[in-house]
């Protein structure tokens, strides 16, 4: 069991109290340390220097080997708390050798709106060649670089026990931008179809599979300027997502480039469990609908160690098929982690919490993540080990 933990936090609480949280208030086994994060803004409730923190965006919170990124066109910046607050993740690791904690490396890889202002050929781009900032494209070969940089760097310069990618994929366009406004009312197809990216990367890259990108980019336009002229909203599929990719079948074009998406994120993260160390288990962190950003569950558990999906704003009978379904794509063999989030009013009370983790502690689910140990009050953390116990 492991709690999704920031640098700052360690930094500003110390990481003997930070030890005594986790090991000895909540009764975890790990902890899953940001490595490299965006953007945002994080009410810290527990922290004795401040209630309010804005972390710089899309950097590491490790010490980078130079050679490992050469003449990379997309190079890491380092956090200003690393560089003077001292290395984490170095200390996590010497602690866990000692027989610490273990350390699970949480690592955001595409989603950085700061790369993205800075090389903006490498980011997503909708139909009508808007970009994305937020999001390098999983397509894009120096954004496929860089995350493979960034994952070989930190499994074999630290060598830690597992590393979590989040957003090793394509994004949504609903995604807490800064001041994101929305007049027109987008239904969740809508949404979907804004966040296609069909930038030259994968135009090129779906051509090379015998993919017309272009018939599809189309067919997606077409549907996006008419969303934008109706003067309210109207379902194009009442029952989208549920209905998944079947939706667009009777538009063959669209629907085969939607199927090819799979390919790119796929490959993406067989080349970063090929490159980190064999020794650090490489787990994706997925979402129930992970399909919308071009993860195929069952494709993925063939190429990496496993997931972690993450069970938010569910109940207990959701939580238990979503973790049958994650073993069923998997394989018996593989990694099946479930993510909660311990904010209220999602998590109101303890027995709440208890019965939806009720059913991740079923035989079948390896291990349990929580979210997050920086951003809840204290008094949280006791409703984990009182999980456990029950």
């Amino acid at each position: 069991m492991s709690m999704w933990t920031y640098p700052w936090d360690i930094q500003d609480l110390g990481l003997e109290t930070v030890e005594r949280d986790l090991v000895g208030r909540a009764g975890l086994n790990m902890i899953s340390l940001a490595t490299s994060y965006h953007a945002g803004r994080f009410l810290q409730p527990r922290s004795p220097r401040r209630k309010a923190y804005f972390p710089q965006d899309g950097t590491i919170y490790f010490k980078p080997t130079a050679a490992r990124w050469g003449s990379l066109a997309i190079q890491p910046k380092v956090a200003d708390v690393i560089t003077e607050g001292g290395d984490v993740l170095g200390q996590l690791i010497r602690r866990r050798d000692a027989g610490g904690l273990g350390v699970s490396c949480w690592t955001v890889c595409l989603h950085n709106t700061r790369l993205g202002m800075l090389h903006p050929q490498a980011v997503t781009r909708n139909a009508f060649g808007d970009a994305n900032y937020y999001n390098l494209c999983p397509s894009h070969p120096d954004a496929r670089a860089y995350v493979r940089a960034l994952i070989a760097d930190i499994s074999h310069s630290y060598r830690p026990d597992r590393i979590e990618l989040e957003s090793p994929s394509f994004m949504g366009f609903a995604h807490e931008y800064h001041h994101e406004k929305d007049g027109v009312g987008l239904t969740p197809e809508d949404d979907f179809l804004l966040s296609l990216c069909f930038c030259p990367s994968c135009v090129a890259r779906a051509a090379k599979a015998g993919i017309d990108a272009e018939a599809a980019r189309k067919l997606t336009r077409q549907w996006i300027v008419e969303t934008c002229e109706r003067a309210v909203p109207e379902r194009r599929f009442p029952d989208f997502p549920a209905c998944g990719l079947d939706a667009f079948a009777p538009w063959p074009e669209l629907h085969a480039y939607l199927l090819w998406r799979f390919e790119p994120v796929t490959s993406l993260v067989a080349e970063l469990r090929e490159v980190a160390d064999p020794t650090t288990r490489v787990v994706i962190i997925d979402l129930k609908d992970g399909w919308l950003g071009g993860c195929d569950l069952a494709a993925l558990g063939k190429v990496c160690d496993g997931a972690i999906l993450c069970a938010y704003d569910m109940q207990a009978g959701d939580v238990a098929s979503l973790m049958a379904a994650g073993r069923a794509a998997l394989g018996a063999d593989k990694f099946l982690g479930a993510g909660y989030r311990l904010f209220y009013p999602e998590m109101a009370r303890p027995d709440i919490l208890a019965a939806k983790v009720k059913p991740a502690l079923a035989p079948g689910v390896d291990g349990v993540n929580f979210y997050n140990y920086g951003l809840i009050p204290a008094a949280r953390l006791d409703w984990i080990r009182a999980v456990r116990q029950s």
